[in-house]
């Protein structure tokens, strides 16, 4: 009898240790979620971005007074806009050598440092606020622009918000380079022990592409090892009665690197023409 006593004692002690020790972990990852998502870097305020190509800086004050930072580059002769969200990491400082792809096909691109990116102030909390940011930003970037010559990019925790963006306005083009399916199905393949409804960050791009009125344009390598091309392939299975959604795969192309693609670029470049 006192050996059982002392067995279920043990089981007791046990099961409350490993209750702790989930809890802590649930803790950690509850209030650090924002740092595991977003890689972000700061630059100086006096900091003097160096391209080749003109480009115009702008400062605009979000919703609660943080001014976010972007910069708009400008083609000799402009047909129009791409509004691009980059990714998790990097700011303005890299990202913007990409914007030679674009103006040299006649496309002005403002691309915008998420706050606490960059020169952009403020910290990210969650979805919610970013989106309420990137929309402010939107419509502002739309007082130079009509939004029939706008066109909205997202590349990878980008294409989400770009999505997201897309469904509530009304754009000439959707562009999502290395989208996921979902955010919320994506993190959990991560941290499976998280549960959902902890998380910050949902961005169901599944539920938002089908309100996109937009045509839609998704690329993805086939050798993407961080956001896997499968989530472009449900995503265009789930648009398959849209007869203006495409599905480019990038052959050998890996999570990094997709405007730099040749096949990507040659097909940006019908797209912008």
């Amino acid at each position: 009898m006192e050996i059982l006593k002392t067995f279920k004692f043990l089981v007791i002690v046990l099961l409350c240790f490993f209750v702790i020790i989930y809890l802590l972990i649930i803790s950690y990852v509850y209030f650090n979620q924002v740092g595991l998502v977003f890689h972000n870097s700061k630059l100086p305020r006096n900091y003097k971005f160096d391209y080749q190509q003109p480009f115009e800086e702008m400062n605009i004050p979000s919703f609660d007074g943080t001014i976010l930072n972007g910069l708009l580059f400008k083609a000799e002769k402009s047909k129009g806009l791409v509004f691009y969200l980059h990714g998790n990491a990097g700011t303005l400082e890299t990202w913007g050598s990409i914007a030679k792809n674009y103006t040299d096909l006649g496309y002005d691109i403002f691309i915008l440092d998420y706050r606490s990116f960059g020169k952009s102030e403020g910290e990210i909390e969650d979805e919610e606020q970013l989106s309420k940011d990137i929309e402010i930003v939107y419509k502002k970037v739309m007082e130079k622009y009509p939004e029939n010559k706008i066109i909205i990019a997202g590349y990878s925790i980008g294409s989400g918000f770009a999505a997201k963006l897309a469904s509530e306005n009304d754009p000439k083009t959707l562009i999502l380079q290395a989208p996921y399916y979902n955010f919320l199905e994506l993190s959990s393949s991560r941290v499976p022990f998280f549960p959902d409804f902890m998380k910050k960050f949902s961005l169901e791009t599944n539920l938002n592409l089908p309100k996109v009125k937009s045509p839609i344009y998704i690329f993805h390598g086939t050798k993407d090892q961080l956001i896997p091309i499968e989530n472009s392939v449900r995503l265009k299975e789930l648009l398959k009665s849209n007869e203006n959604a495409y599905f480019y795969p990038l052959k050998n192309q890996e999570h990094i690197g997709v405007n730099e693609n040749e096949d990507f670029q040659e097909q940006l470049k019908r797209i912008l023409e």
